[in-house]
């Protein structure tokens, strides 16, 4: 489907790789994922204790590895306070890279992903180099570009204990020649601080993520009282516009859902956003009715169809077969005379 705002069909960002078919955050995902039609892969980035970025969804592991299995490094868990939540089990910033090596992925929903589990304990944690190697090698492999679409997960954190993501981002970007406006790469953050630090360091496209409640930690850590909704409204998104090419939206600050879990009608989102010169990235789309509204139960193709037709600029997707499969289709119906 054509997006009237961008002039190319909305591109398929497959969130944390092929998560709905193979544990999160590993290569196996990021893989299948270009093999199911994904435009990017994208990975949440942290640190290692010797400052290696390396792809999990949060620095503590316990959900997404086997670390619990390895009694060599029981005294490594601890409680710490990440963004103003207590957590309890093993994280990042306190093994070397040579130490997670040794640890496997685990599914990280097996309730509702069973079929998964089968893969527990055969992948290790990828490097972010081993992810833009990947994405590289199969763009020459496939003759088609594969862009990478980096989290910078809890940047004052890691910035208060000596290990800020910025700088090494950069780094890593720079040395593997991703350069300029139209390089194949979005670089995304729930804060507001380090994109507009990262905006007078690059030239690489930019993505504010909002979220449907709360407030970026950034701003909690400096008495800023706004909140997402606040970054949502006209003044806001002019704002964003200063220093992202983007926003990555919650799905229900485009279309609300009752508590029930039905959905209401959309709001001016994407229109307002288009107006001030940002794309519109929403996540995340699941097959599950777990994570369906009430009108999509058993149809996540009708929840594609329902924000394609929004005139959006890009899905986040655990399932990209889905998403390329109803892209196609849209875009096929649109040619048809």
């Amino acid at each position: 489907m054509t997006n009237a705002f961008t002039g190319k069909a909305p591109i398929i960002i497959a969130h944390r790789g092929a998560s709905g078919y193979r544990p999160e955050h590993t290569l196996a995902a990021y893989e299948l994922a270009i093999a199911l039609g994904a435009d990017y892969i994208e990975p949440d980035l942290v640190s290692t204790k010797d400052g290696v970025l390396i792809a999990r969804h949060e620095n503590e592991i316990s959900e997404t590895t086997d670390v619990i299995k390895h009694k060599e490094f029981a005294h490594l868990q601890t409680t710490k306070i990440i963004d103003g939540e207590s957590k309890t089990g093993w994280f990042t910033e306190d093994f070397t890279l040579r130490e997670l090596k040794t640890l496997r992925a685990k599914e990280r929903i097996p309730q509702l992903r069973s079929q998964n589990i089968v893969y527990d304990g055969l992948f290790e944690i990828p490097t972010f180099q081993e992810i833009i190697d990947l994405a590289k090698n199969k763009s020459a492999e496939i003759n088609r570009a594969i862009g990478i679409y980096p989290e910078t997960k809890h940047p004052t954190y890691f910035k208060s204990i000596g290990l800020a993501l910025e700088i090494p981002l950069l780094e890593i970007l720079t040395a593997n020649d991703y350069q300029g406006a139209n390089a194949p790469i979005f670089i995304q953050s729930f804060e507001v601080s380090n994109l507009q630090y990262l905006s007078t360091k690059t030239e690489l496209p930019l993505v504010q993520l909002l979220n449907n409640s709360g407030q970026p930690y950034d701003f909690v850590v400096n008495g800023n009282e706004r909140t997402y909704s606040d970054l949502t409204s006209l003044s806001g998104l002019e704002e964003i516009a200063k220093y992202a090419q983007a926003i990555g939206v919650h799905k229900n600050l485009l279309v609300p859902k009752e508590n029930n879990g039905k959905l209401l009608s959309p709001t001016s989102l994407v229109m307002d956003a288009h107006a001030t010169g940002l794309l519109v990235h929403v996540w995340t789309f699941r097959n599950e009715d777990y994570f369906l509204p009430l009108d999509f139960q058993g149809n996540p193709q009708g929840e594609y169809e329902l924000f394609f037709s929004l005139g959006i600029d890009g899905v986040f997707s655990d399932y990209p077969d889905m998403a390329f499969f109803v892209n196609e289709n849209l875009r096929f119906k649109l040619s048809s005379p």
